[in-house]
């Protein structure tokens, strides 16, 4: 199993570069805030709709950045490709691992995710401050991994039968059966995908890494296969990502565009139960 989180009992925090990407949905300066008031001393701050993000773009609620921008955003932040890297938020939460992922994505392997949220840190003891930190730029070149990476393309050769992949949907069982939609107008999934709400990933404010989510999984898609998963617009699915990835499924993509994307073209085909 590859190695994607790391608990604060055994971090050596002067080992790491430290990312905060605390975040709410419901209130965007939130995490910022949180931020500027206290976070690990030496921490950048990764904003999930400023840097891990492009609202300007129309593919999907949260889609990704150009590969340029995050390029930038890597070398601002000091970052070479063999640092070890930890990405923390509250958590239980979806935006350490979007970070996490793209930084997989860029080819930085020895980036990880710390299982506790910042509180948890603060009680243990790691160094914190509020002073914003000023990184030597760096001029890193990012070493893309288009293999975890699922175009909007990639996904419609997967419901036209033309690429083996099981289509797993993140969101909550009443979203992905298309009883109820409270964000996005058309209600429904991508035609074909499995379920596995990405809530069940949790346990205590943490994600659950003993092996009752392993089991879970198994039920619905073996680790041999191939899983490009998905949520509404591809924040939800970065925990499922990762919780894959921690169980030995070698094979997984995310698709970032997700649902909100899938549906913005029209006469896209939707499934409902």
């Amino acid at each position: 199993m590859a190695t994607v989180f790391v608990s604060i009992k055994d971090i050596d925090h002067a080992k790491f570069k430290w990312v905060d990407t605390r975040f709410s949905l419901q209130d965007a300066d939130e995490g910022k805030q949180k931020y500027t008031k206290s976070h690990v001393t030496g921490a950048v701050y990764w904003d999930l709709e400023h840097d891990l993000s492009d609202m300007t773009k129309s593919a999907g609620r949260h889609p990704m950045p150009e590969k340029a921008t995050l390029t930038e955003l890597f070398r601002t932040s000091g970052l070479s490709i063999d640092d070890q890297i930890i990405v923390y938020d509250d958590g239980g939460s979806p935006f350490a691992t979007r970070a996490w992922w793209l930084l997989q994505y860029a080819g930085f392997n020895n980036s990880y995710i710390a299982l506790e949220g910042f509180q948890a840190m603060k009680e243990a003891g790691l160094p914190l401050d509020n002073r914003p930190p000023e990184p030597l730029r760096t001029s890193v070149t990012p070493q893309w991994d288009e293999t975890i990476y699922a175009p909007r393309e990639h996904v419609e050769e997967i419901v036209a039968g033309k690429t083996a992949s099981v289509l797993l949907d993140a969101r909550s069982a009443e979203r992905y059966r298309g009883e109820k939609e409270p964000i996005d107008p058309i209600a429904g999934r991508i035609p074909g995908a499995l379920n596995f709400d990405w809530e069940q990933l949790k346990k205590g404010g943490a994600f659950n890494l003993d092996g009752a989510v392993r089991e879970q999984l198994h039920t619905v898609v073996e680790p041999a296969e191939e899983v490009t998963v998905y949520c509404g617009s591809g924040v939800t699915a970065a925990p499922l990502y990762a919780l894959l990835k921690h169980n030995g499924y070698e094979k997984a993509r995310l698709y970032v565009g997700s649902y909100s994307d899938w549906i913005s073209q029209q006469g896209v085909k939707v499934e409902k139960d």
